[in-house]
C-alpha cells in the first residue's frame, strides 16, 4: 500500500468521504460520496448499526526498576473484580506479580506516590497478560481511571494523534468496550440518519466491541489455522426482530461495517432468522461461508492480508473486490480508517 494513501486525518465532513459502489452481480463499479446513500439505498432497507464507544485503553505505566511499558488493556478478564486482559509493550522480562505504576497523559518519566497501580496476574505466550487494577472494584470504576490515564489507541499506520478524539468515535456510539472503531459508522452524522429514515431507511443497532486482534495480520500459511479473536457482542431481541421483519417485507439489511457482519452471521441461521442473544464470537468468515444474515454491506477499505479484507473478498468474490481495491488506488481513494468507503450490494 503506498503509503500516500492512508488516510492520516478524518475529512471534515463526515459524509463527504468518497463512496466505491459495487454491483457483485455484474461486477459494475460506480464513485459516488456517502451523502449519496440516501438515493442509493431503497424505502424498506434497514441500515444496521454498531454503538460501541471506544475506551481510551492505551496506556503508559513505570515498573519498579524504572522502565517504561505501554499496556493496552482488552476486556474484562472474568474472576475477580478489576481483572482485565491486556497487551503489553516492552514486556519481555515482565514477571507475574509485578507491579505497575501508571503514568498521567503528560507524565513520562518519575511516579506519583498516590498514582493508580497495576498487578500483573497472568501471563501469556505472544505478550497477553491479565492485569489487575489495585484497589478497583468493578468495571466502571475501571473505566473512569482509564479516563484520567488513558489515549484512545488509534491504529499503528495513523502516525499523530487526532485533534478531535469525538472524530474517533461513530456519532451515535454509547456502550464503552471497543479498543478500535468500527470505522464503517464514523462517515455518518445525525443529520444523514435523519434524512436516511425520512426516505423510509429504517435504523437499528446491535453491540460488537471491537478487540486487539482487527488489526492482526494473517501469518499462517494455510487460511483455516488462522486463530481468530474473539469479540463481545449482544444483539436485542427488538433489533432480532426489525431484522426479521425486514427480509418478510422484501427490503435488504445493510450491515454497517463488517463487525455488524460478524454478529448478524454469528446470529442467523440457515433459515435467514436472526436469534436475539450476547456472547463471544470468534467467527471467521472466508471463502466459501454462506451468507444468511446480509444483504449488502458498506465497509471501509483494509489491509492486506486482514480477515476483514476476506471478509469482504468472502461477500463480493475475491477477484471483483481486488479489481475495486485497484481501481480506488487508481483513482486515489484513502484508505483504512480514516478512509473512504465501499458499497456492496
Amino acid at each position: 500500500m503506498p503509503p500516500e494513501c492512508i488516510a492520516q486525518t478524518p475529512l471534515a465532513d463526515r459524509t463527504a468521504a468518497r463512496l466505491l459502489v459495487l454491483d457483485r452481480q455484474s461486477g459494475t463499479i460506480d464513485h459516488r460520496h456517502v451523502r449519496d446513500l440516501p438515493g442509493i439505498l431503497r424505502a424498506g432497507d434497514l441500515l444496521v448499526l454498531n454503538d460501541t464507544r471506544v475506551i481510551p485503553a492505551r496506556l503508559h505505566a513505570i515498573r519498579p526498576s524504572g522502565g517504561q511499558v505501554e499496556v493496552l488493556v482488552l476486556h474484562p478478564s472474568g474472576g475477580a473484580p478489576g481483572v482485565w486482559a491486556a497487551l503489553i509493550r516492552r514486556s519481555a522480562r515482565l514477571q507475574v506479580g509485578e507491579r505497575l505504576t501508571l503514568l498521567g497523559s503528560e507524565q513520562r518519566i518519575g511516579t506519583s506516590g498516590d498514582a493508580p497501580t497495576l498487578s500483573v496476574r497472568r501471563k501469556y505466550d505472544g505478550g497477553e497478560f491479565d492485569v489487575c487494577f489495585d484497589g478497583v472494584a468493578d468495571t466502571s470504576e475501571v473505566l473512569r481511571l482509564l479516563d484520567d490515564y488513558g489515549q484512545l489507541p488509534l491504529p499503528p499506520y495513523i502516525k499523530r494523534p487526532l485533534e478531535d478524539g469525538e472524530r474517533y468515535q461513530t456519532v451515535y456510539a454509547k456502550r464503552e468496550g471497543s479498543v478500535a472503531a468500527p470505522t464503517a459508522g464514523l462517515h455518518f452524522t445525525p443529520e444523514l440518519l435523519r434524512t436516511l429514515a425520512a426516505h423510509g431507511v429504517a435504523q437499528e443497532y446491535l453491540t460488537l466491541h471491537v478487540g486487539a486482534g482487527t488489526f492482526r495480520p494473517v501469518h499462517a500459511e494455510r487460511i483455516a489455522e488462522h486463530r481468530m479473536h474473539q469479540e463481545w457482542f449482544e444483539l436485542g431481541a427488538e433489533a432480532a426482530l426489525a431484522i426479521q421483519r425486514t427480509r418478510l417485507r422484501g427490503g435488504r439489511v445493510v450491515a454497517v461495517g463488517t463487525t455488524v457482519t460478524r454478529v448478524l452471521e454469528t446470529q442467523t441461521g440457515a433459515d435467514g432468522i436472526p436469534r436475539a442473544g450476547s456472547g463471544w464470537t470468534e467467527l471467521f468468515i472466508r471463502s466459501g461461508h454462506q451468507f444468511t444474515g446480509i444483504d449488502a454491506l458498506l465497509t471501509n477499505f483494509h489491509l492486506p492480508r486482514s480477515t476483514l479484507l476476506m471478509l469482504v473478498a468472502a461477500f463480493a468474490g475475491r477477484e471483483r473486490i481486488l479489481a475495486a481495491y485497484q481501481e480506488a488506488l487508481r483513482l486515489g481513494y484513502r484508505f483504512y480508517s480514516l478512509g473512504d468507503a465501499m458499497f456492496l450490494l
